[in-house]
């Protein structure tokens, strides 16, 4: 796909970033679920929250100019809480190229892994990140609603952590 930049997120992204968090899960979760009263407005509330905490350790992918996913990270530790890519664009690598910078930019900080969870009945996203070379820890209640018991995989990679100095180029 061409037309591909990363950068970071800036706060005038949230809405959007929102919008394309939902609308991968409203594509790749919610058909797993139990549909239940008010389900999908406390997600999309959910979803706009998780924007606005982690708006300054997000990066997003933007084609031709226009944001089509994102990657946050952990500010305590090497792990990914979410990575979405907008439904219609699933497939083009615009995932696994976040995937990598975030795993980059990780390993810059000494990282020697990274973890991440996906839901387990997410058998795509399960595959996605084993091909990415993701390995399966555990398998886990995912600890949400009580009305909807959901496991969640438990996933790892082992990073390449960076040794040594960072040269300033004056």
């Amino acid at each position: 796909m061409a037309g591909i930049s990363i950068r970071k997120a800036e706060t005038s992204d949230a809405r959007r970033l929102a919008d394309i968090a939902y609308r991968a899960w409203e594509s790749g979760i919610f058909p797993l679920l139990t549909e239940q009263p008010g389900m999908k407005q406390a997600e999309q509330r959910r979803l706009a929250q998780a924007v606005a905490e982690t708006l300054s350790r997000i990066i997003v992918a933007e084609v031709d100019g226009i944001v089509v996913a994102w990657c946050s990270r952990s500010a305590r530790r090497a792990y990914i809480p979410y990575l979405f890519v907008m439904p219609e664009l699933q497939g083009h690598g615009l995932g696994s190229t976040l995937l990598r910078r975030m795993e980059s930019m990780l390993e810059l900080e000494g990282a020697e892994r990274v973890q991440l969870e996906t839901p387990a009945d997410n058998v795509r996203a399960v595959r996605f990140y084993e091909k990415q070379g993701y390995r399966i820890l555990a398998l886990r209640p995912d600890g949400r609603a009580a009305h909807e018991p959901f496991m969640s995989v438990h996933l790892e990679k082992r990073l390449n952590p960076f040794e040594g100095e960072i040269e300033d180029e004056d």
